[in-house]
């Protein structure tokens, strides 16, 4: 059984996908704590692989990221996205990337958001190593370093610079800061708060 926080349908608000119409997996439980994380991870519901298929099913779009929470920490993932792409469904995952389990080679695209708060764990064996996307959140002025160092741990086709919340208010003032002393770096903001949407 998969523990879950929700099953909701919306469009991606970030990164190179953003916009697209997509059904959000949201999987309980993190192995981060991050300060000014804004998802509230604790498990509401158990599913099965079946039944998340059969609910993915009742939305339009063919699209699914499997998020959190962080999807690498999930027991039953490779079973999970071999249903769902028996389906047909394009799979995205969104992962903080400490962790690079075999089953994440299967899945359509690969969004990782490596978290400054934690940096010395990006170093570690078994951390992720190759991604379609970075997304670093600036959290602080000092993440500029950061990411000139993940970006030569982790090779992707996209490095995005994103801007902190703070309790509803968007620090796009330090992400500016951040993206001005970098090269390869672009800004990606989550629309869905900016727009109103979920």
């Amino acid at each position: 059984m998969h523990k879950l926080v929700e099953i909701f349908e919306s469009l991606q608000g970030e990164g190179r996908n953003a916009g697209r119409p997509v059904v959000f997996v949201r999987f309980a439980g993190c192995n981060l704590s991050c300060p000014w994380c804004d998802t509230d991870v604790r498990p509401r519901f158990d599913l099965s692989t079946d039944e998340i298929v059969a609910e993915v099913r009742t939305h339009r779009p063919k699209s699914v990221i499997l998020t959190g929470g962080e999807p690498t920490v999930q027991p039953g993932m490779d079973e999970l996205v071999d249903a769902l792409k028996r389906e047909g469904l394009w799979v995205g995952v969104e992962t903080n990337a400490l962790l690079s389990p075999a089953w994440l080679g299967k899945a359509d695209y690969v969004a990782c958001s490596p978290k400054f708060e934690y940096a010395d764990r990006y170093s570690a064996a078994g951390a992720l190593r190759r991604a379609n996307e970075v997304r670093i959140v600036a959290s602080s002025p000092d993440v500029a370093g950061f990411a000139r160092r993940i970006r030569s741990l982790i090779e992707a086709d996209d490095y995005y610079i994103s801007p902190c919340d703070h309790d509803g208010a968007i620090d796009f003032a330090t992400a500016k800061q951040v993206l001005s002393s970098l090269d390869g770096f672009s800004l990606s903001v989550q629309l869905h708060k900016i727009l109103g949407f979920r």
